[in-house]
């Protein structure tokens, strides 16, 4: 058996991020308590590992960890504005917020169908999400905590128009990258791919905003032990591979 060591190397990074966020829940109260940063970290680390998974399962696992801690680190940072009632961004701000996600999509675009196709493909994203908030299409519309999952008619459409937009952005991405054999079949794939995740995670966000503002300190503090645990355990799969003589090239 051998194993990539690449593979051996971001099970250890994820291993001491995930030890990271342990750590950080364990300090709850010396963060700030209920008014710190740990309900946007919350947010943030259950939005990114929400997309993550979904564009993870549809589009390989470096596209999944890119656009995953991209998609983390905006809505993270967006719902706990709107949690606050502060709704109204600003351009530039919902510009910054679109760059990011756009370059988590440019990144796993990248790594999928070379560098050109990622630059192209990031680029139009940027620029469509941008355009998108100033017609009132943002993550945060409709925004209403509760104990259950819902989709509203607005996020359907919007998931629609999102599907088709990242159809065309990876076709029209493909012709960039001179790879025009694949540029239709590409586009369906990122499009019905980014359109399904988006309907999927987003019909998520009502629980997880609702368990965002209500998770007890108690919670905070096991769910802390409960990733130095697993952070621990990623980190030492490199030491028991060694032991058990396990190939890793």
């Amino acid at each position: 058996m051998i194993i990539d060591k690449h593979t051996v190397a971001l099970v250890s990074i994820i291993g001491s991020s995930v030890d990271m966020l342990g750590a950080l829940y364990l300090a709850y109260d010396l963060l700030g308590g209920e008014h710190g940063p740990l309900r946007t970290l919350t947010r943030g680390v259950t939005y990114g590992v929400l997309f993550g998974v979904g564009y993870g399962l549809s589009l390989g696992p470096i596209f999944g960890v890119a656009s995953g801690a991209a998609h983390g680190i905006t809505l993270g940072w967006e719902f706990s504005r709107a949690s606050r009632r502060e709704l109204k961004q600003g351009f530039w701000l919902d510009a910054a917020m679109s760059a990011i996600r756009g370059c988590g999509f440019g990144l796993g675009g990248s790594y999928l169908f070379g560098a050109r196709f990622g630059i192209t493909f990031g680029l139009l994203s940027t620029a469509s999400q941008a355009i998108a908030y100033q017609f009132g299409i943002r993550p945060t519309v409709d925004y209403k905590p509760a104990a259950r999952l819902r989709a509203t008619r607005f996020q359907l459409l919007a998931a629609v128009n999102r599907t088709v937009g990242y159809a065309v952005a990876g076709y029209i991405s493909s012709l960039v990258a001179q790879q025009p054999e694949h540029a239709i079949a590409v586009g369906l794939r990122m499009g019905l791919s980014i359109g399904v995740v988006t309907v999927a995670a987003g019909a998520c966000i009502p629980l997880v905003e609702l368990i965002a503002d209500h998770v007890r300190e108690k919670t905070m503090g096991v769910f802390g032990v409960g990733l130095i645990i697993v952070g621990f355990s990623l980190q030492s799969v490199q030491y028991w591979l060694a032991l058990l003589d396990v190939s890793v090239r």
